[in-house]
């Protein structure tokens, strides 16, 4: 049976100020389904490349595992994928079979082994890497977000065919393709690393029921050293007023003189109890040290949603029909978006979802219509985040006027989300795409606005931020017209659901 043992891993990168894991120790049975879980910038793929010995670090990563990585760069995009996938499974021409067997197991036709691998879809693509790998059953495989291309229906295709396997680490964000899958955790907390066993929910249950343990335990230790704190001072006052009083040479209202030794004798039976109070209060501030270091900080997001009046209706399509390259792309649509609704356009990849936001975006005469109608009604105030932001460059203070949002808003909801203060100075092209993606969020978030867009809002953000996301549409209940694939924040949130269908 193969393991793999961590112990005492330590490792930081050269502009960091603390490691990035410090003395980190754990162990890996080999036929564990590990779903590897921590916010934007933890360290999930740093992990990763450190199982493969890619990086330099301390301590020691003892393993018999052969390790085999998702997704793999390929070289020749337009090579047959045939040998894409041969390679990536070290497979020999009389084994071609079991990749055919893999990309049965994930409902792709096998003729796809014999088209250039760039004429695939995004789907198709990531379908042929897993069946790749997979088809090479000695390797301990590495999955560095799998569903980032793929639908609902791939994503369940996918989560059916991994939960077949074992012997895997998944970084996955969606909360609901984890917990179909994985039987152990490893996350990455603020402070550590631990292990559980079991799946996502089982995680998120233990940690909650921990962090909210510790916050309790660190609010009475918070009344307990005020407690101790405001006691020492009055102990201390009085022994300084004895002592003041023991020197001053004054007399008592009865004359007497004062007994120098017996005030003396208390102020110092007084400072005595003093130290000890101190060193109570100090040991109370090292228990309370000790707490909250993995507390994740689930700060309320908020939304300034300007409501429309009641019924009011903000956007109205009617029997359309998109077209991408002057070809139909869907059954036709028609449907309103009134105030309160909350609504996720779902379908297939290349249904049109996104193609249908862009639409409206550009108004009637949009060239993405092919026939039929869509649009936002006149006076409508809308706050739209769009798919793509992975060309996001320049300095935070400047993003922020761009779009005319305060910067100190900003930064606060920045900080919200996990954003960690020393990125305030980073350039954004210097940025994760995870960070990146909280950017993009965090301006709309400050938007006031009647009507949300967002087009996959959630890709790329940990599972942490979408809990902190789900929350908040929760509570403030905008007006808001959605396309995601997380399929649990999609139930959670919104009020309908609108289905694009491709041309039959």
């Amino acid at each position: 049976m193969g393991t793999l043992q961590i112990r005492n891993l330590t490792f930081r990168y050269t502009n960091m100020e603390k490691p990035l894991f410090d003395n980190v120790t754990l162990k890996i049975d080999e036929s564990w389904r590990l779903g590897l879980i921590g916010r934007n910038g933890r360290g999930k793929t740093t992990l990763l490349r450190l199982l493969q010995n890619q990086l330099t670090y301390s301590g020691t990563i003892e393993t018999n595992l052969d390790f085999s990585y998702f997704p793999q760069p390929i070289q020749d995009p337009a090579q047959m994928t045939l040998n894409v996938a041969a390679d990536l499974g070290q497979v020999a021409d009389y084994e071609t079979w079991k990749i055919e067997r893999e990309l049965a197991r994930l409902h792709v036709d096998s003729g796809v082994l014999y088209r250039p691998f760039n004429t695939l879809s995004p789907g198709e693509q990531t379908k042929v890497l897993l069946a790749g790998m997979f088809a090479d059953d000695t390797h301990f495989q590495l999955i560095d977000e799998p569903t980032n291309h793929l639908d609902q229906m791939g994503r369940t295709t996918v989560a059916d065919y991994l939960r077949q396997k074992t012997g895997f680490i998944l970084v996955s964000h969606d909360r609901h393709f984890l917990n179909q899958i994985i039987d152990h955790v490893i996350s990455i907390d603020r402070a550590n690393i631990a292990v559980y066993s079991g799946n996502y929910e089982t995680w998120y249950t233990a940690k909650t029921r921990q962090d909210t343990l510790e916050q309790r335990e660190n609010d009475q230790l918070k009344s307990e050293i005020k407690r101790l704190e405001k006691t020492a001072q009055q102990k201390e006052q009085w022994s300084n007023k004895a002592e003041r009083g023991k020197y001053a040479g004054g007399k008592r209202k009865d004359s007497s003189d004062i007994d120098r030794g017996f005030v003396g004798h208390r102020a110092a039976k007084v400072m005595k109890r003093s130290v000890t109070l101190e060193k109570r209060t100090n040991n109370a501030l090292n228990d309370k040290k000790k707490l909250l270091n993995n507390l994740e900080d689930m700060a309320a997001l908020t939304l300034p949603y300007q409501e429309a009046r009641t019924d009011q209706t903000l956007v109205t399509v009617a029997d359309l029909v998109l077209q991408h390259n002057q070809e139909a792309l869907n059954q036709p649509l028609s449907f309103t978006v009134k105030t309160g609704d909350r609504i996720a356009l779902i379908g297939p990849n290349g249904a049109g979802k996104s193609t249908l936001i862009h639409a409206l975006l550009d108004g009637q005469q949009s060239p993405l219509i092919r026939s039929g109608s869509a649009h936002i009604h006149n006076g409508v105030r809308v706050s739209y985040l769009p798919q793509d932001f992975a060309n996001l460059s320049g300095t935070i203070k400047n993003f922020a006027s761009e779009h005319e949002v305060a910067f100190d808003m900003l930064l606060a909801t920045l900080r919200k989300l996990g954003f960690e203060r020393q990125l305030f100075n980073d350039r954004i092209e210097n940025m994760s795409m995870g960070q990146k993606r909280k950017l993009a969020l965090a301006r709309s978030l400050c938007e006031s606005a009647q009507l949300y867009i967002w087009d996959e809002p959630l890709n790329y953000l940990d599972v942490i931020t979408r809990e902190q996301v789900q929350q908040v549409i929760s509570e403030v209940r905008p007006t808001l017209l959605l396309v995601d694939h997380d399929r649990d924040f999609v139930n959670a949130v919104t009020t309908m659901k609108i289905r694009l269908e491709h041309i039959r």
